[in-house]
């Protein structure tokens, strides 16, 4: 086995024994990536150098018996719209093509403390716009099990470093499935925390209310380490909770019989894709053969959680990418005769098309005469679709459902037909506005050997449960072993 293949706690393992280096851990990966991601097209950035000179600090640390973090020495990598200080952040975007922050988002931070070589930030949607990577200013992140096909969105970038094995775990943004959905078309593992667990400063904002920070990886533990990690409170962060710090790896291999799960046949209704109903029906026996209580009901409000994700999260986004005028920092036009044209040639020549049609789609929905009819009306069925997820966690522990209605499409399938991409979001944007927990895992291949991923829902701040349910199935089956052969 190539030391790239390794898993991050398997490769924490070999450090802690000295049986290796920081330093060859990230020199394999950095030349992993150097023939490897000119097909991926995974990185927008890479930091190599500061890479290495965190590997070599852990080393030396190492050598003096010093105590060191769980992942310390690991290298990762971080999705672009994660601040970096001194590192370019640009949202795939021409608006923040240039951009440079002078501070650490608190996970870079985090991260940092915990002396993990970062390799680079991670291609991405534009703005985080969008369910395949295909909105990018400046590239398209390829599959890594097949070239052909789309890795998801908007965290395309963060899960084929992963699956082609270009980073030990990345780092990406969920607001609507963002983390979960790519995971599930690469292969990997995607956890989106509760929201609020995860401090979301220094993420540059799409929906404020719906964001959150979380990790994408080879398998479970991996996931529980990193979250084990960048959990916390943050008083830069109004929403962030103050609760006990928590060791997420400890109970992972707890039983989990009598364990109830519920799955909601309304997240397996038309559209779904045979093969991947299979392969969702399988899990389901996976787990009634480890003992858990596995119960059919009905979520009739899920039916409405599309529309009013992309009315809330268009609204949010209006306001939040506002500041984007040209003005303070960013990219500015060059050709304009007075503010006002500034202002709309800037704007018109720095966001990309699905980013200015969910800006007009959020501001329409904001506008006087509109804003009952639209946003109130969504923000509504959100407080419905939360008390649809209260009584179901007043029965089960966990929910299972698919994470994605299809596996990786082609690209340019739905560009020109903007409501088909977003129905590739269907089975996880609910999770995202009733700001609960979900990870995604792999749990089968359809017939042309693309990966099928399940998606567990858990209670809010109960991601101990969340992930102790994940990892019994990973344990019982392979899928988390699989590769591309890229």
């Amino acid at each position: 086995m190539e030391l790239y293949q390794l898993s991050a706690h398997e490769a924490a393992g070999l450090l802690k024994k000295k049986a290796v280096s920081s330093q060859e851990l990230t020199d394999a990966l950095i030349s992993r990536i150097e023939h490897v991601d000119a097909t991926v097209e995974s990185f927008l950035t890479t930091t190599f150098e500061d890479a290495v000179a965190t590997a070599r600090a852990v080393d030396k640390k190492i050598a003096a018996k010093e105590d060191i973090s769980p992942l310390a020495g690991v290298p990762m990598a971080i999705k672009d719209n994660i601040c970096t200080k001194g590192v370019r952040t640009t949202c795939a975007s021409k608006m923040l093509e240039n951009f440079v922050p002078v501070y650490d988002a608190f996970v870079t931070k985090r991260l940092k403390e915990a002396d993990v070589p970062i390799l680079g930030k991670l291609n991405m949607d534009e703005f985080a716009m969008g369910s395949s990577t295909e909105t990018s200013y400046f590239k398209k992140t390829k599959n890594p099990y097949d070239a052909g096909k789309v890795p998801g969105g908007s965290s395309g970038g963060s899960a084929a470093a992963v699956s082609a094995n270009l980073a030990f775990y990345t780092l990406g943004s969920d607001t609507g499935g963002s983390i979960r959905q790519p995971a599930s078309f690469c292969g990997v593992v995607g956890l989106k925390p509760t929201y609020g667990l995860v401090s979301r400063f220094g993420l540059v904002a799409f929906a404020s209310s719906l964001d959150q920070i979380g990790p994408l990886a080879k398998d479970v533990t991996d996931a529980a380490m990193v979250l084990s990690m960048i959990a916390g409170h943050d008083a830069m962060d109004s929403t962030s909770v103050q609760l006990p710090a928590q060791d997420y790896v400890s109970g992972l291999g707890a039983d989990i019989k009598g364990l109830k799960i519920g799955i909601p046949s309304d997240y397996m209704g038309e559209g779904t894709a045979p093969e991947v109903k299979t392969a969702i029906l399988d899990a389901v026996k996976v787990y009634e053969g480890l003992g858990a209580s596995v119960e059919y009901f009905a979520m009739s409000a899920s039916k409405y959680a599309l529309p009013a994700y992309y009315i809330i999260s268009s609204a949010e986004a209006s306001s939040n990418l506002a500041r984007y005028d040209g003005v303070k920092y960013g990219y500015r036009s060059e050709h304009y005769g007075n503010l006002l044209e500034m202002y709309q040639n800037t704007r018109s020549e720095g966001f990309g098309e699905e980013v200015k049609r969910r800006i007009m789609v959020g501001t329409y929905a904001l506008s006087s005469g509109y804003y009952d009819a639209y946003y109130k009306k969504a923000q509504q069925v959100r407080t419905i679709i939360r008390r649809d997820f209260e009584a179901a966690f007043g029965k089960y522990s966990v929910i299972l459902t698919p994470t994605s209605p299809t596996t990786a499409f082609r690209f340019g399938t739905h560009m020109s037909n903007p409501l088909q991409m977003y129905l590739a979001d269907i089975c996880t944007v609910s999770v995202n506005i009733a700001g609960v927990p979900a990870v995604s895992l792999p749990c089968g291949f359809d017939s042309d050997g693309m990966p099928i991923g399940m998606q567990l829902i858990g209670q809010s701040f109960d991601e101990a449960t969340l992930l102790r349910t994940a990892y019994a199935f990973e344990q019982s089956t392979l899928f988390a072993q699989a590769r591309p052969s890229i």
